[in-house]
């Protein structure tokens, strides 16, 4: 009955804290931000500690070079990619209507030479020679226009962009005050933990910092490289929105894949309809997104994320899609937290569950706990009995 009112209590507590999370996501976003921010800052503040530095003094350097940097960052690099955007945008048709074209042009040049007869056999058409130019056109039209629905409504979402700038404001006071009480609180909740669970709660905190901490900030690091590199590559080959382009990927390749691929479709688009009929430009985008990849899968993501996250691409995706409908803005911040704690959580109840009675049966031993045969020899056969081990021979 203890354990079954632990598991109740702790279940309730979960229940509770989700609901307020949902009651409350509307005004918890600056306050999830912040405590975010002194979460990744704490280690730079722990070393400027250990320099000798005052810890408010420290925090306050670290939330002011933050801003500085923040404000830089808006002023001089925001609105050249909010320009390029715009006018990315205000192009999607054109580029979205001339690939159809193309598309309609060389299926039926395709189709001349393949044959109509396989055209058929692959569903492509009834016949007729421009049925596979028909089917592509199709399809790059329903792709346009669902780009265009994704970017028309980021455009009309200024409410929503207006409240992420309102963030401002309260994140950099919450940041400030979480960072210099951080090692304090800590402290204070290690303290209310139940002396027994105390070490197994510390290791999986532990484990689950290190996971958070690992992920979070190795795949930032990624995801500014590769921002940078398919940016200035496509921008230097020539490419139409080719910065804007690459920084786009670079900020989507913090979730698996996503990135990767936004380069390569939109890359792609772009570098077919401005290089028309030449597929040097095309070439040439491919060969930075595909360099930009080797990187990241050989070099960038091992050193930097590492394997011990142990954050599997499909739970992170459904995490953030899955938070980020339920809590919105503030589901999205705490996606990969939450993510991270609940897969150490699942991976020490799976360890937990495989040493139990329940997997291996009723009185059936830990492999640990089986003893030595040797053991169990009477004194004088240990010898023998690590001989036969050695000769084949029974001991006599």
């Amino acid at each position: 009955m203890r354990l079954e009112k632990q598991a109740t209590f702790w279940l309730a507590g979960l229940i509770a804290l989700i609901a307020l999370l949902w009651l409350l996501s509307g005004v918890l976003m600056p306050f999830a931000a912040g405590m975010v921010l002194a979460y990744l800052l704490d280690p730079v503040a722990d070393r400027l500690e250990r320099w000798g530095v005052n810890r408010m003094m420290a925090t306050t350097l670290i939330i002011g070079l933050s801003l500085l940097a923040f404000i830089v960052l808006i002023v001089a690099v925001v609105p050249l990619l909010a320009t390029q955007f715009a006018h990315f945008i205000e192009k999607l048709p054109g580029y979205v209507a001339r690939l159809q074209a193309l598309a309609s042009e060389q299926g039926g040049v395709l189709a001349k030479k393949i044959g109509v007869d396989l055209l058929d056999k692959l569903g492509l058409g009834k016949g007729e020679s421009g049925s596979a130019g028909t089917a592509i056109s199709g399809v790059i039209e329903k792709g346009g226009a669902w780009l265009g629905s994704i970017a028309s409504s980021i455009l009309s979402g200024g409410q929503a962009l207006l409240g992420i700038l309102s963030l401002l404001v309260i994140t950099p006071v919450v940041a400030f005050y979480m960072l210099v009480d951080w090692d304090r609180m800590v402290a204070t909740v290690d303290s209310w933990i139940p002396l027994r669970q105390r070490e197994t709660v510390r290791m999986l905190a532990r484990d689950i910092d290190s996971a958070i901490a690992g992920f979070i900030r190795g795949q930032t690091m990624v995801c500014l490289f590769l921002g940078l590199w398919y940016g200035i590559g496509l921008w230097a080959i020539g490419l139409n929105f080719g910065f804007v382009i690459g920084v786009a990927a670079g900020f989507l390749s913090f979730i698996p894949y996503v990135g990767s691929l936004t380069a390569l479709v939109l890359a792609a688009g772009v570098a077919i309809v401005q290089g028309w009929p030449s597929m040097w430009l095309l070439l040439a985008s491919m060969v930075v997104v595909g360099v930009g990849q080797f990187l990241e899968g050989n070099f960038l993501t091992p050193r930097w994320v590492g394997k011990s996250v142990g954050l599997h691409p499909v739970w992170l995706m459904f995490a953030l899609i899955a938070f980020g409908s339920l809590f919105g803005f503030t589901g999205l911040i705490v996606a990969v937290p939450v993510a991270a704690t609940i897969g150490v959580l699942l991976r020490f109840a799976l360890s937990r569950y495989l040493e139990s009675p329940l997997y291996r049966g009723a009185g059936v031993p830990h492999p640990g706990d089986v003893p030595s045969p040797v053991a169990e020899l009477p004194a004088g056969w240990a010898g023998a009995a690590g001989e036969a081990q050695v000769t084949g021979k029974s001991p006599q």
